[in-house]
């Protein structure tokens, strides 16, 4: 479906529920629930999705944005619309895991109990399929899912999207980071064309413009405001002789032991120069730069958003388009000449909430940089020495995550979840120790718990993965 460039809004005012264009009793629903002053995200996007409006709206968990996609889905249900086996399918919730799915359907019953019989089912993995198909032979008018057991019950024939109204997106960029963009695509390409469509992401990386162009027709853009807020970051200026940048480096990573750090070099001659150094002092830490082709450049990505690599050093040019999730820290190993740049670079940690700290490597030659930034912040920089920065307890720092590596992907029909089933099934690796998972063309790559990561590959390469035997190894 082709796609207009988003409108972009920025709303922030609070308004009564009494305002919107709702019936009486759902009105009265909602005062019995408790619901009287609407949220921000749900004041900036609820009057434009009841309007019919497609929506692309950045909203963090318990902003309110279940009850945001939630009233204007319900209120676009025909409760008559049935065929000889029972309701018609008029609204679908993605979710990225079976907890989310399961407090959504919670929450919508709730909204929907101004309007009788609204059915309402939860389709989720890691629970039997039986049951949910049995539940699915008498219709339903709304049903909330993961990506990868509605790909699934789709294929099957056991629901069918023909009639359906509106299509929400919740998490979105969980979902990306999960491995479900393939999925999303096969589902959404099954939906009907005029449909509402409805996606709420915490992050706004490339991913979810993407998919943004792609499913979503003229939408609206919301972007409030709270998401970008700077108490949520730490921010502390070290000045250095010229040759202690690179050491200083390990200091900050020593001292504070961030999980994930964010390295930003303002040359790919930096950026070498810090891995080798950052590698041989035992950290675990990978470059990614202009000079490395789109395979190894995905390997990087995969790794770092894994958690299996302790600090990414890159350029600007490199981290354009870049959103890593819980990302600790960043730090600047020279100062950008650009205030601006320097706002942008602080901000990828910090997000939905999160603690964040910035650190900034500052010689006599870049005060003049640092003094652009503090003019443009209108707030006094605070100044640290590297004196005070001593080796925490704890011994090496590591990484709590290792990324395997398995020969196969989406050409051989590999998905998430069946990786995921082999290593919590077969293989009989707990499901907490299994974390992000990845699917490219030719391969597939999954964070293991770094204890569990021998074994994983162990029993991954004398099991099988979708019936057939496969290949595996610790990158």
């Amino acid at each position: 479906m082709s796609a207009q460039p988003p409108q972009s809004t920025d709303h922030s005012s609070s308004l009564d529920f009494a305002s919107l264009d709702l019936p009486a009793p759902v009105l009265e629903n909602l005062a019995r629930l408790g619901y009287a002053t609407m949220t921000p995200i749900q004041a900036a996007s609820l009057p434009l999705a009841l309007s019919g409006r497609d929506i692309l709206a950045q909203a963090k968990t318990g902003s309110g944005k279940t009850a945001a996609f939630g009233l204007a889905l319900l209120a676009r249900i025909d409760v008559r619309a049935q065929d000889a086996a029972g309701p018609l399918l008029q609204g679908l919730v993605l979710c990225p895991t079976r907890e989310l799915a399961e407090q959504v359907s919670q929450e919508l019953r709730r909204l929907a109990r101004a309007e009788d019989n609204v059915k309402i089912l939860t389709l989720c993995g890691g629970t039997p399929m039986r049951p949910q198909l049995a539940s699915l032979e008498h219709g339903a008018h709304v049903v909330v899912g993961t990506p990868g057991r509605i790909l699934d019950v789709l294929g099957r024939g056991a629901l069918r999207c023909a009639t359906l109204r509106t299509l929400v997106l919740d998490e979105a960029d969980r979902m990306l980071d999960m491995g479900f963009h393939d999925d999303i695509v096969a589902i959404a390409d099954q939906c009907p064309p005029e449909r509402q469509t409805l996606l709420f992401s915490a992050t706004y990386p490339e991913g979810i413009a993407r998919l943004g162009r792609r499913f979503l027709r003229q939408p609206v853009e919301v972007k409030l405001a709270e998401q970008h807020d700077a108490r949520t970051i730490s921010e502390r200026f070290y000045e250095v002789d010229e040759d202690q940048r690179l050491h200083a480096v390990g200091l900050l990573l020593n001292h504070f032991r961030p999980t994930s750090t964010l390295a930003f070099c303002n040359t790919r001659q930096r950026c070498r120069d810090l891995v080798e150094v950052l590698n041989a002092q035992g950290f675990e830490a990978v470059a990614l730069h202009g000079e490395l082709d789109q395979r190894d450049r995905d390997q990087v990505l995969i790794r770092f958003a894994n958690r299996s690599v302790s600090v990414l050093v890159a350029t600007d040019v490199a981290a354009r388009g870049l959103d890593i999730a819980q990302l600790e820290a960043v730090i600047n190993v020279d100062v950008t000449p650009e205030a601006e740049v320097h706002v942008h670079r602080i901000g990828r940690t910090g997000r939905a909430d999160a603690q964040g700290a910035a650190y900034t490597l500052v010689s006599v030659d870049e005060m003049g940089r640092a003094a652009a930034i503090e003019a443009a912040s209108g707030r006094s920089l605070k100044w640290h020495t590297l004196a005070e920065l001593t080796p925490a307890d704890g011994g090496r720092l590591r990484p709590p995550m290792t990324t395997l590596q398995i020969l196969g992907g989406r050409k051989e029909k590999i998905r998430p979840g069946d990786v995921l089933g082999a290593l919590t099934g077969e293989a009989g690796l707990p499901a907490s120790s299994v974390g992000k998972i990845a699917i490219t063309d030719m391969a597939s790559y999954v964070a293991i718990a770094r204890e569990q990561a021998a074994e994983a590959v162990k029993r991954l390469s004398e099991g099988k993965l979708k019936g057939r035997k496969v290949k595996a190894r610790l990158l």
